[in-house]
């Protein structure tokens, strides 16, 4: 039975990549085992039970936890690899922090790092402990393209992307010699409850959709960097090269 892990099951991201998960083994009548990890237990709960609807023969598991306290990111990751050991755990939790709050309020700006940034690296360290010493797994990370290149309208949440985006190069340097995989994903503009603001203002968004089913192809061939949709690896490649007299001149 595969054991896939989901941290922020709530997000949409996630849940759309469990609906994937989850139809798919209802497809092959093959056994599932899904843990849902999420701050909100009744959310939590909604999607656990439209899964189970989903796919009938899988087993669907829901547990909260605080996600920006060490000791308690600890304890639950013990106590998921106790049960069962993981094949795949995706880190997905994260919050689209205000730029402006965050430079006028240290404390806003201490959370939206913590959550964005520190907290999905210690999932994932937490994790690959248990899987490394099983020489099998994979950890799923959602970055951003945000994390690529610092902007003045974003640099907050971008650093907290770029932490993660550095933490996973490094764990993937770590783990090259072994059959653990790390898989880094950078989506670019999602539509999703998380980025209605952005949509508001005429923001283009990629679909929900799309970008889950690019995540779970990325995961199942232990893709090192999954850009979704693909077109924005392109995108930041001119970014990241721009010069800074150029770049700095720019309104983005």
């Amino acid at each position: 039975m595969q054991h896939i892990v989901i941290i922020g099951a709530t997000s949409a991201m996630a849940e759309h990549c469990a609906r994937l998960w989850a139809q798919a083994a209802s497809a092959t009548s093959s056994s599932l085992r899904l843990t849902l990890v999420g701050r909100d237990a009744a959310r939590t709960q909604r999607v656990a039970d439209d899964l189970r609807v989903r796919s009938p023969q899988s087993t669907v598991q829901v547990m909260t936890t605080d996600f920006v306290n060490a000791a308690a990111i600890a304890q639950t990751v013990h106590s998921i690899t106790a049960i069962a050991p993981v094949d795949v755990v995706l880190i997905a939790h994260g919050v689209l922090s205000d730029q402006a709050t965050c430079q006028d309020d240290v404390l806003a700006c201490d959370a939206a790092l913590q959550v964005n940034g520190v907290s999905p690296v210690l999932f994932a360290e937490a994790f690959a402990k248990p899987m490394v010493a099983a020489n099998h797994g994979t950890i799923a990370i959602i970055g951003s393209v945000a994390g690529d290149r610092g902007r003045k309208t974003n640099y907050v949440y971008g650093a907290a992307k770029g932490l993660v985006s550095r933490y996973a190069q490094g764990m993937q340097h770590r783990l090259a010699h072994t059959n653990v995989k790390v898989v880094l994903i950078k989506p670019g503009p999602t539509d999703t409850p998380m980025t209605s603001d952005l949509k508001a203002k005429g923001q283009k968004m990629a679909s929900v959709e799309q970008v889950a089913q690019d995540i779970v192809k990325g995961i199942a061939a232990g893709k090192p960097v999954v850009y979704t949709p693909g077109i924005w690896r392109v995108i930041m490649l001119v970014v990241m090269h721009l010069p800074r007299v150029v770049f700095n001149k720019l309104n983005i």
